[in-house]
Parts: C-alpha cells; sequence; structure tokens
C-alpha cells in the first residue's frame, strides 16, 4: 500500500464528511436524488479513515461480506477501477444498494470506530467508485460462452437482477420474467426517485441485455405463463417475487374514503403509468402516515412533495424502537414532517359522505420485551385523543402474496404466513425452483435479496452441474 495513502491515525486528522445534500427547500420542489456523490479528493481522503483493522467488524455487518477494508485500501490510493472491480466481486448492485442500504445499521454501524470516532463513510465510498467505473466504462458486459442450459428468473428487483447477473456471468441463457410494464421491481415501483434515480436501475438492466439476459414484461406467472411451462423450457427457475401484501389496518373506519396502503400510493407517484385504481390527491390535505419503517418514510416525503398541507407520521412505540432508517427519518424532518410516537390508532372516524376525518389514538407505553427483544406497546388507559386527517396512509409492512389455489405454484410449499419454505440452498419444495428475497423472509432489506439470489445462484449452477458437465 502507498505509504502516503495510509496512516492508522487518519480517523484522528481527517473529520468525516458526509455526501453533499440539497438544501430542504430545494429538495421538496422535486423528486431528484437528494445527494451527489463525493469527489475523487473527497473519497480519497474519506478511504484513509480506515484502520485496517485484522478483524473488520464493517464486514461482519454487511449481509454480503463486502471485502470493504479493501477496497477502501486501493480507494485511498487513488485505484478506483480496482476498488471497484472488488466490491462488484461480492454484490451484484454496488452503484444501487450503496444508496438505499441503512449503512447506520449495517456496515458503518459496526465500524470499529464507532465510539472513539464518526464510522468510515463507507456508504458514499462505494457509491463513488461504481460511479466512477460506470463512468469509464469498466464494468463487463461479457459472460461465459453459452453452457447450454436455461434458467427463468421470477421477478426483476434485486433478488432477480442479481441471480441473473450471477448465471449469465457463467454461460447461462437467462430470461427475467417481470409482471409490470418496466422491469426493476420495487426499485423502480416503490422507492422514490428522491433515494434512487430509475435511470440508474434502467442502466443496470441494459448491461444484463448486452450480457444477453432476456426481459419478458407485462407476464404474470400462475396466470399468463404457469410452473409447469416453465420448467418444461428451462432447466432451472429463480421465483424471487416481492412482498406485495399489505397488512390491515385492523381497526373500525378502515374502509373509509381516503385511506389507502402505502405501496399504491408511491407506485401511483412514482411510475407514470396508466393504473387501474383511482388517483391518490394530497395537495393541500392534512396526511397521516401510520407505521414507522422506510415505507412510512418514503409516503411522509412523497407526500410533502405532492403538495400535502400537513404530514405527520404515527408510530406505536418510540423512536429508538422505530424500524426505519435514522437517515430517513431525519431527512423526513428536515423536509418539513412531523412524528408522533407512542401512539396507536383505534378507530377512523368519517363524515356523512364516507370520508375520512379524524384518526382516534391512544397513547401508549413499553412493556416488557417480546420474543424478538423489542419492547412490547402497551395502551395507556383513559388516553384517547383524535387527529384531523383528510387522506390515512397505511404503512403496516406486507406480506407474501399467497399462490392461487387454481395455479400449479400452490404446489410449492409456504409457511403458516404464506412465506415460500426453502432448504439450505435455496431450493423449493420443487426440484430445480429456487426462491429467495422477500417471499421467502417477508419483507426486508434489499441487501438480503442479493445475498440469498447469490446463493440460489451458486445452488442452481451446482444442481446443473451435477446432471451434466458444466464449466465451473
Amino acid at each position: 500500500m502507498d505509504e502516503h495513502a495510509y496512516n492508522k491515525y487518519a480517523w484522528l486528522e481527517v473529520l468525516r464528511t458526509e455526501p453533499p445534500k440539497r438544501s430542504a427547500v430545494d429538495r421538496v420542489a422535486d423528486f431528484l436524488e437528494i445527494t451527489t456523490g463525493f469527489d475523487e479528493t473527497t473519497a480519497r481522503e474519506q478511504a484513509r479513515r480506515c484502520i485496517q483493522c485484522p478483524k473488520p467488524t464493517c464486514v461482519e455487518g454487511c449481509p454480503l461480506h463486502n471485502r470493504i477494508p479493501e477496497w477502501l485500501a486501493l480507494t485511498a490510493e487513488g485505484h478506483f477501477l480496482e476498488a471497484a472491480e472488488l466490491s462488484r466481486s461480492t454484490s451484484n448492485l454496488p452503484e444501487l444498494c450503496s444508496r438505499i442500504c441503512p449503512q447506520e445499521r449495517l456496515c458503518e454501524g459496526n465500524c470499529i470506530l464507532n465510539g472513539c470516532s464518526e464510522p468510515v463513510s463507507i456508504g458514499a465510498i462505494e457509491r463513488f467508485i461504481n460511479e466512477y467505473a460506470l463512468a469509464h466504462e469498466s464494468f463487463t458486459s461479457l459472460g461465459a460462452p453459452p453452457n447450454g442450459f436455461k434458467v427463468a428468473v421470477i421477478g426483476s428487483g434485486p433478488g432477480g437482477i442479481a441471480c441473473a447477473d450471477e448465471l449469465s456471468r457463467k454461460g447461462y441463457a437467462v430470461t427475467v420474467f417481470e409482471a409490470q410494464q418496466i422491469p426493476g421491481g420495487l426499485l423502480v415501483n416503490g422507492i422514490p426517485a428522491f433515494k434512487l434515480d430509475k435511470s440508474l436501475v434502467q442502466r443496470r438492466i441494459r448491461v444484463l441485455e448486452k450480457r444477453g439476459v432476456k426481459f419478458r414484461v407485462g407476464t404474470r406467472i400462475g396466470q399468463d405463463v404457469s410452473l409447469a411451462e416453465l420448467r418444461a423450457e428451462f432447466d432451472a427457475v429463480f421465483l424471487g417475487i416481492g412482498a406485495y401484501q399489505a397488512k390491515p389496518l385492523g381497526v373500525p373506519g378502515a374502509d373509509l374514503n381516503g385511506v389507502a396502503h402505502a405501496l399504491p400510493f408511491l407506485i401511483e407517484k412514482n411510475v407514470k403509468l396508466p393504473l387501474d385504481t383511482p388517483p391518490i390527491d394530497v395537495a393541500g390535505k392534512r396526511v397521516v402516515v401510520l407505521g414507522g419503517g422506510d415505507t412510512a418514510m418514503d409516503c411522509l416525503r412523497t407526500a410533502v412533495r405532492c403538495g400535502a398541507r400537513e404530514t405527520l407520521c404515527v408510530y406505536r412505540r418510540d423512536f429508538d424502537n422505530m424500524p426505519g432508517s435514522r437517515k430517513e427519518y431525519q431527512n423526513a424532518l428536515d423536509e418539513g414532517a412531523r412524528f408522533m410516537f407512542l401512539t396507536n390508532p383505534v378507530a377512523l372516524l368519517g363524515n356523512a359522505a364516507g370520508e375520512v376525518q379524524e384518526v382516534r389514538c391512544q397513547r401508549m407505553e413499553l412493556g416488557e420485551p417480546d420474543s424478538g427483544g423489542r419492547r412490547k406497546p402497551r395502551p395507556v388507559p383513559n388516553s384517547e385523543f383524535t387527529l384531523p386527517a383528510d387522506l390515512v396512509l397505511v404503512a403496516y409492512g406486507f406480506d407474501p402474496v399467497r399462490f392461487p389455489g387454481s395455479s400449479d405454484l400452490s404446489q410449492i410449499k409456504v409457511n403458516s404466513w404464506g412465506a415460500v419454505v426453502v432448504d439450505d440452498n435455496q431450493m423449493t419444495s420443487v426440484p430445480g425452483v429456487f426462491a429467495g428475497g422477500d417471499l421467502v423472509r417477508g419483507p426486508s432489506l434489499a441487501v438480503h435479496a442479493v445475498r440469498d439470489a447469490r446463493k440460489a445462484a451458486a445452488a442452481i449452477h451446482q444442481h446443473l452441474s451435477e446432471s451434466v458437465s458444466v464449466p465451473p
């Protein structure tokens, strides 16, 4: 390593730098990404803060076990293309994950500098080196020579893209099936553009297409194409379908006009396509968002940009137990959203026309921890009150969509809440059919879907290698 690039005390000399962020006043007027990337000088300077510890906890904190200290060292030396290549060796979507991963809970949250200083800006540096590589066209689009096998990938979200990427590199002929008209899954439909510019996803799709991956959009598996037909045409199948079934609100008044689930709202504001549902107008309205995850943050920030008069998040636990990203929470605050913690809706009240007008709430307090270690919220007696609301957005999370009984997909074993059951190799109960991501684990991070997809791709390769000789 360049002795001038590495100094184990650089973290004392160099303060952590955040990526440049547009002012809240400017950014609420559009849906453009709110941050810009590091320049070369800043990336090198920030990478120098890594102390290259012998047992890097940042790697353990990353679901993909990215080789973070190694590409930080290369970045500090100015070897940006080599750093990006190393980054891509463990991640199929580094330029996307660097934008949407909650680094404060993963790699940066596990940085050894926490406690004595600020963590290394891992996410921003990952974004820089991969954007640098893309700008210099160092991303190879060529795969191995065709090996004669065909694989169907169902879903073009992060899991589907990662699986297609892994397999096409090994010479498999991959066809990705997507129910929507635009590939990208929730990366395009669900995540607002101010967090992830849609052109970045399409750029990644083009890389796969140049390698020969085919995309069949507007095709619903189980309706337009059966599982039997897929198994007859392809040598293996990977199911990377997201979890889109919204959890119910489950309180009186949930069926009032002016009550909507989060995903239809976000899709409508994200994708300029004709939808079969009425538009959800928020302009000039008092919007109440129920829930405390990242989807709730997305709803709040989208509503602000769409001209909401007020945006209020109601969450039944406290801030410390809120599952949403802390940086997204801060962004929402900066942009004008408000939060009400330890508050739980018990009913929605409407007018004579059946339109929601108020949310009846109850104050909560935290009791004993549940099986997952989070303290259970419990109601405070005699603490009910009402909040005015013209629109209520329910962001309570999602469950996997159960396969219809009339479809041959129903032969795939699922657990009690509809998630697909897989073995240690991501294979379902149907031989040659693999699955991963939200369909298996429930709503989770994009990086978890990528991890499952990489594991499934390796298992598919092994599975087909056992049937006939396939180049390693």
